[in-house]
């Protein structure tokens, strides 16, 4: 059950990290808007890397049984 709760929040973090690069919505300068987007993609990626291995492990990895 977590592992795919993870999968959902790598969906969220690259979202938002998206929607603040791209947002006009938000009256922030575009540096620090960049310095904010950044590390929320970048653990996105991450996240999503590491919940592809624990969904890969859970489901579809024989248990030896």
């Amino acid at each position: 059950m977590l592992a795919i709760f993870g999968a959902t929040m790598v969906f969220f973090y690259i979202g938002l990290g998206i929607f603040i690069i791209v947002s006009p919505q938000l009256m922030i300068e575009k540096p620090i808007r960049i310095i904010f987007a950044v590390p929320l993609l970048l653990y996105g990626v991450y996240r999503a890397f590491s919940s592809y291995r624990k969904i890969r492990e859970s489901f579809f990895e024989d248990s030896g049984e």
